[in-house]
């Protein structure tokens, strides 16, 4: 085994890491856990990104996913989403969304249901997402897309109003609460994280870093403490992980482009 030297790289949303690990040699000694900001929207958003989310790094597996729920104040008059879509396209700007900042994976939830849903909901951000909620809840905005874990606990005080759960399929934790693509949109996302290093690396090396990856997710340590916040682990195959960065770049490219977030 070889000492783990964790070093977190604060800025940029996660871009400053990115940057470092895209330029670090191809050996397999400097890898990185990242969300979907830095490798699938914040380099999108830029002029002149400081580096290619797709090339210049080696995907070795998703690692975990956390389900959005679509938040609102219970002063919001709308108990669905269907009135929610209703109420915003009657007064199209005047309600607003918190986000954890620019670019941020909650923020990028919000832009893009007013795509689908074809709505203008003003964004408002906030430094983090802790901040945000403090806003939804106190009232100074009307609506904002937040983890699971964290909406869970207000959502069960009656402190916040659940409308729906961003992905695909309900959530065990909320079985009664529906998607958005149950109420009629072409909608699904969620917050995940996947392990990324260099370019370059080689075959063996990829698959002695995945192996060691798929062996700590099945450890009931690392399963027990996922499910304790409301996170889903899940090993792919390096293959997979590519494909999915590819969607997901994709998808953000296509909100990024129409909602005119470049660069803020």
């Amino acid at each position: 085994g070889q000492p783990l030297v964790a070093d977190n790289r604060a800025g940029a949303g996660g871009g400053i890491g990115a940057e470092i690990v895209a330029r670090s040699q191809p050996d397999g000694y400097t890898v990185m856990i990242s969300h979907s900001g830095p490798l699938a929207i914040e380099p999108l958003r830029q002029s002149k990104p400081a580096y290619d989310p797709l090339r210049d790094f080696t995907p070795l597996s998703l690692v975990a996913e956390q389900a959005y729920v679509l938040l609102v104040n219970p002063s919001v008059p709308a108990k669905s989403v269907a009135e929610f879509v209703a109420l915003a396209r009657a007064r199209p700007g005047k309600l607003n969304f918190a986000s954890g900042g620019p670019g941020t994976g909650i923020h990028m939830a919000a832009e893009l249901f007013n795509l689908v849903a074809g709505v203008k909901v003003a964004h408002v951000p906030y430094k983090g997402a802790g901040p945000g909620m403090g806003a939804l809840l106190g009232g100074e905005v009307e609506m904002m897309f937040n983890g699971i874990s964290s909406a869970l606990p207000q959502v069960k005080a009656g402190k916040l109003r659940a409308l729906a759960m961003a992905g695909a399929k309900r959530s065990p934790l909320l079985p009664d609460l529906p998607t958005i693509q149950e109420a009629g949109f072409k909608y699904d996302t969620s917050g995940w994280y996947g392990f990324v290093g260099p370019a370059g690396l080689p075959r063996p090396v990829i698959s002695r870093l995945h192996d060691a990856l798929m062996k700590t997710l099945a450890t009931a340590d690392v399963r027990e403490r996922f499910a304790a916040q409301g996170i889903d682990g899940i090993g792919s195959t390096p293959e997979r992980f590519s494909a999915f960065l590819r969607e997901e770049t994709g998808k953000w490219r296509k909100v990024i482009d129409a909602s005119g977030l470049k660069g803020d």
